[in-house]
């Protein structure tokens, strides 16, 4: 044997553990006991799950009565591509539908939009109108399955419209329909398509959904306040619980502003969270952000209904965590992260798929994924206790320290005038920014060991276990020649009538409720492009936020 080879194996044996805080840069000691959590406040601090503050988790008896919703995010190509893949998955175990759209839906243009043809249907499926949900949806039962839309900008609404519109063609009462949609326009800001969706503009829309699923949909989830995204950017655990909360704060200020009593809707409010790399700091997140959510409703917002308090969440596994290089190592990644999510108590779980920093998932990387969650469920044992890693010294202390951070920052963004005001001052953005440096630095430096990248490393592989997804070629100019023939064949003067209202009702001001105007024009089978346009228009915004588009000549009627 080598004496290099002989050192190499004498490192590897006495190696230890190279960082001594947590990935958000929490110090950690040696070891961890009864000095470092506060047992006398027990009942206050911690409880038993099912009691405020819900530490443990907001059901007693937590996955011995439900376990949690088995998603797999979905979304490509076409309308019935993506339907194609939502059958396979129903197929395969999942018991709620997720679908995400591609990025001209985020940006609120259609398929044919000169500027977005190559992009259509590349990172999320295609919907420009009705339609599009008439092929998404086809023989699926929609009064019978969770769906849930993860998108958040001005395309929300319009979902909304085409979602109850699809239902009313359908003759299902809107009242029985389940899901969540996202709905987080404030966090929108930060994921690159700030620009389509101005701030205030892109509350008035969150607030009309809430507002009208409240009134009329009182099984929907009027939104997911989208602390992962956030995560994704490269900020820290306290600052994810932080900037999440803010966001919530300010949906529940302006929805009570418009006279809605804060217990009608907050109970149907929810949270879309990060399960990141470090198992026990993740647990402690979640367990942190489900007190402070607690304590918010209680204290500020005088909430009474116990669902008014309870910070109900699903988990995205990290896709940030995720590498190209050795992309099995992935599903060990997911595992583990899945793992926290349910440790934590999560009331769904979203696993992410090994091919995902590579290319959309494959039906193999797919299934993968809902198999590690069914494992996960059914042979790991970890469903049998509510909260299994309460009353551990380490994981208490950390609860703590991450909610005192969290609040520190939070006491930051009240003072700027809350998470709106936040926003618009650069301040947010500043934070997020100032986070990606010093990750990306440390990763650099080697003080974050990734494995496969910086660590362990072996030539770069020529294939992707299990393949990768390919799209047809000419995708995007078939799906923008959809368009191009509903807008013909259509009746133009119902979709006038219907866009000339919605200009209308849209300068009434930020208190009238747009969706059942948007509705109205879904049915006439207006594009999303066509109602986000008009609305757009009426408040004084560009009617095509490219600037590439001209508004129809008749929205400039009287």
């Amino acid at each position: 044997m080598s004496e290099e080879l002989s050192a190499t194996l004498e490192r590897a044996y006495r190696a230890g553990a190279t960082e001594t805080t947590t990935w958000s840069g929490l110090p950690c000691k040696e070891f961890y006991g009864p000095q470092d959590v506060r047992t006398s406040e027990y009942a206050a601090s911690i409880a038993d799950p099912g009691s405020f503050p819900y530490t443990r988790g907001i059901h007693r008896n937590m996955y011995r009565g439900r376990l949690w919703t088995k998603r797999e995010v979905c979304g490509f190509g076409s309308g019935r591509d993506t339907n194609q893949r939502m059958r396979y998955q129903l197929a395969n175990g999942v018991t709620g539908l997720s679908v995400i759209n591609d990025n001209n839906g985020s940006l609120g243009v259609d398929a044919d939009h000169p500027m977005g043809i190559h992009d259509n249907g590349m990172q999320g499926v295609s919907v420009s109108s009705l339609a599009d949900f008439e092929e998404l949806f086809d023989g699926i039962p929609i009064d019978k399955v969770s769906m849930a839309f993860d998108l958040s900008g001005l395309d929300s609404i319009a979902w909304m419209a085409m979602y109850n519109a699809l239902a009313e063609k359908r003759g299902i009462d809107r009242s029985t329909l389940r899901g969540t949609i996202q709905n987080d326009t404030l966090h929108f800001q930060f994921c690159g398509y700030g620009d389509s969706c101005p701030v205030d503009l892109g509350l008035k829309t969150s607030i009309d959904i809430i507002e009208y699923c409240t009134r009329h949909m009182p099984l929907w989830h009027t939104g997911n306040v989208n602390l992962y995204d956030l995560r994704e950017a490269g900020i820290d655990a306290a600052q994810e619980v932080a900037f999440g909360l803010s966001c919530a704060i300010e949906y529940i200020r302006e929805t009570c502003a418009r006279g809605l009593d804060v217990d009608s809707f907050a109970g149907r409010r929810s949270f879309y969270c990060s399960a990141h790399v470090d198992i026990f700091e993740e647990v402690a997140k979640l367990r942190a952000a489900r007190r402070m959510w607690a304590r918010i409703m209680q204290e500020e917002f005088g909430a009474k209904d116990p669902r008014s308090m309870q910070f109900r969440f699903g988990v995205h596994t990290a896709g940030v965590s995720l590498q190209a290089q050795q992309p099995l190592n992935n599903i060990v990644r997911v595992a583990y992260q899945a793992l926290t999510a349910a440790l934590a108590g999560a009331q769904s779980i979203h696993c992410c798929s090994y091919d995902e920093p590579i290319g959309l998932p494959t039906e193999t990387s797919q299934t993968v994924a809902l198999r590690t969650q069914q494992i996960l469920a059914y042979e790991s044992g970890v469903t049998r206790v509510a909260d299994p890693l309460g009353g551990s010294y380490y994981v208490e202390s950390l609860t703590d320290q991450i909610e005192s951070k969290a609040k520190e920052i939070m006491a930051t963004i009240r003072e700027i005038g809350g998470m709106a005001s936040a926003i618009r001052s650069g301040w947010v953005i500043g934070e997020i920014d100032a986070a990606i440096r010093l990750r990306q630095d440390e990763i650099t430096r080697g003080e974050k060991t990734i494995v496969g990248v910086n660590a362990f490393r072996q030539p770069q592989e020529e294939r992707t276990p299990g393949g990768v997804h390919v799209s047809p070629p000419n995708q995007g100019e078939a799906l923008a020649d959809a368009v191009r023939r509903l807008r013909a064949s259509r009746d133009n003067d119902a979709v006038r009538r219907s866009l000339l209202r919605l200009r209308d009702e849209a300068r009434l001001g930020k208190e009238h409720n747009l969706l059942p105007a948007m509705i109205v024009a879904a049915h006439a089978y207006a594009t999303v492009g066509e109602m986000l346009g008009t609305v757009r228009f009426a408040l004084g915004h560009s009617y095509d936020h490219l600037r590439v588009v001209d508004p129809p000549a008749f929205l400039s009627e009287s």
